[in-house]
C-alpha cells in the first residue's frame, strides 16, 4: 500500500508539471523548425554585421539542441573528415568554424531564410521525428538550395522541443 501511495504521488506531480500528459503536438514541431531557422539566420547575420556570431551560435545551440539531456546524434550537411558532432564544441564548430579544420561555419553563409518544406512526421507520447526537404536561400545571390534532413525532438523539463537527431545531406546528384 506504502508502495502504490508513494507512485500515485509521483504520478500526480508528473501530471501537474505537465511532463506526464503533455504530447509533443506538430504545431510544436513546426515552431521548433522555425525557431531552427531563424537561429541560422541571425547567426550568419551577426557574424555579417561585425556581431558575435560565436555567442549568437552558442545560445542557439543551447536552446534548440539537447546536448545537456543526454546524447545528440548530429551528422551536418558539409561534413566530410569528421561527418559527425557529438559533441556541443563540435556542433558550435560546424555553424561558425574553430574547433574542425572542415569547418567554415555553415551559419556564416549567410542566408537570408531558411524554410522547411515537405516533410513527414512521426509524433509519439514523448518525442517526435521529422523528415523531409528545407531550403536555404543564400543572402546574397538569392538562390535557393534545397537539403534532405531527419530531425529527432524531445521535450525538455520545462516543456520546451530540443533536437536529439539532426541529419542533413544534400540530395542525391547521380552521374550523368
Amino acid at each position: 500500500m506504502h508502495r502504490l501511495l508513494a507512485h500515485s504521488i509521483l504520478l500526480l506531480a508528473l501530471f501537474a508539471s505537465g511532463c506526464a500528459t503533455r504530447s509533443i503536438t506538430t504545431r510544436e514541431v513546426d515552431a521548433a523548425q522555425q525557431a531552427w531557422g531563424e537561429a541560422i539566420v541571425a547567426i550568419g547575420a551577426a557574424g555579417a554585421e561585425g556581431g558575435d556570431a560565436e555567442s549568437a551560435a552558442r545560445q542557439a545551440i543551447t536552446d534548440l539542441y539537447a546536448y545537456d539531456l543526454g546524447p545528440v546524434l548530429f551528422k551536418p550537411t558539409k561534413a566530410a573528415e569528421r561527418p559527425f558532432r557529438p559533441s556541443f564544441d563540435e556542433a558550435l564548430s560546424y555553424f561558425v568554424g574553430g574547433a574542425i579544420d572542415e569547418d567554415h561555419g555553415f551559419a556564416l553563409q549567410p542566408w537570408s531564410v531558411v524554410r522547411f518544406g515537405d516533410q513527414r512526421m512521426f509524433i509519439d507520447r514523448d518525442s517526435a521525428a521529422a523528415m523531409g526537404l528545407y531550403y536555404f536561400t543564400d543572402a546574397n545571390s538569392g538562390v535557393e538550395t534545397p537539403v534532405e534532413f531527419t530531425f529527432g525532438y524531445r521535450k525538455d523539463n520545462r516543456g520546451r522541443l530540443r533536437i536529439f537527431l539532426h541529419h542533413s545531406s544534400l540530395p542525391y546528384q547521380p552521374n550523368p
